[in-house]
């Protein structure tokens, strides 16, 4: 599964990379910037991914423990209006 392996890289494979595009951006002047983007951009659809997963992980819990959703909804309901702003 090669999604699988995107997902969860090794952290030496990903120290290595950000390794490597340090030094590449350090050692040419003007070319380091356009990297820098692209690691940013790639940084940006990651998290986005990952916030997704998670809001779709959260609704099936919900949809499947509705007793515990109930619950925590009145939690934070509460939460909120002892709130002082």
């Amino acid at each position: 599964m090669p999604e699988q392996e995107d997902r969860y890289p090794s952290a030496g494979a990903a120290g290595a990379s950000r390794v490597s595009r340090g030094a590449e951006g350090a050692g040419s002047g003007g070319g380091g910037a356009g990297g820098e983007v692209d690691w940013e951009a790639e940084r940006r659809r990651r998290r986005a991914r990952f916030l997704r997963e998670l809001a779709e992980a959260r609704a099936l819990r919900d949809r499947v423990q509705p007793r515990r959703a109930k619950a925590a909804r009145l939690r934070h309901a509460m939460r909120m209006r002892t709130f002082r702003w």
